[in-house]
């Protein structure tokens, strides 16, 4: 769900900043973790779905944000993995592009169009129901956030990735009307 879009991002990112860590070995390791992604639909996108470019770092970033918030709505009772990867995939895109590789960014879009696609249909009812998260004030900004997390496991990351990609994309989008209905719902997420 936009992984491999979400990895390489990170990947060059880590590269960018810290050179002497692009070695040929783990830029072939990276390579290889990519390319073992398999696609996970391969739905055709809905005609009426167009993001603005990738590199409008505040337009994208607040249609990011109202498509993950809908499908925060969406999915209640269903988990929000849906929020979370509309979050990180569609951030990792602007990343990129924000980094100069506008581009490599628009090469995603129309996988991100997909995943928006089958985001926006909800979910199935015979899909698996999860038990919501109990709303909460508490950030991931937030040491406290942290403590009362205590030892639960960190999965495969969404435990970072999430906030990362929410936090990044909230302080481009600049939308307090936005930032509010988030504010709102986010402990769906976190």
């Amino acid at each position: 769900v936009g992984h491999n879009a979400i990895f390489a991002m990170l990947a060059i990112k880590a590269f960018r900043m810290l050179p002497s860590a692009a070695t040929p070995k783990r830029i072939d390791g990276v390579c290889a973790l990519v390319r073992a992604m398999t696609p996970w639909r391969d739905d055709v996108p809905d005609r009426d779905i167009a993001p603005p470019p990738f590199s409008d770092r505040p337009a994208a970033s607040r249609y990011i944000l109202k498509e993950a918030s809908d499908a925060v709505d969406r999915f209640v009772g269903y988990g929000q993995g849906f929020a979370g990867h509309m979050l990180t995939f569609g951030q990792s895109l602007v990343e990129l592009a924000a980094m100069g590789d506008a581009q490599w960014a628009d090469s995603c879009r129309t996988a991100f169009c997909k995943y928006v696609t089958v985001t926006r249909r909800g979910p199935k009812p015979d899909d698996k129901r999860y038990t919501d998260h109990p709303p909460t004030k508490l950030r991931p900004n937030q040491s406290t956030y942290w403590e009362k997390r205590g030892e639960r496991s960190v999965g495969i990351g969404h435990v970072f990735k999430y906030p990362y990609a929410w936090y990044n994309l909230l302080e481009h989008a600049n939308d307090p009307a936005l930032e509010k209905e988030w504010d709102e719902k986010a402990h769906h997420v976190f």
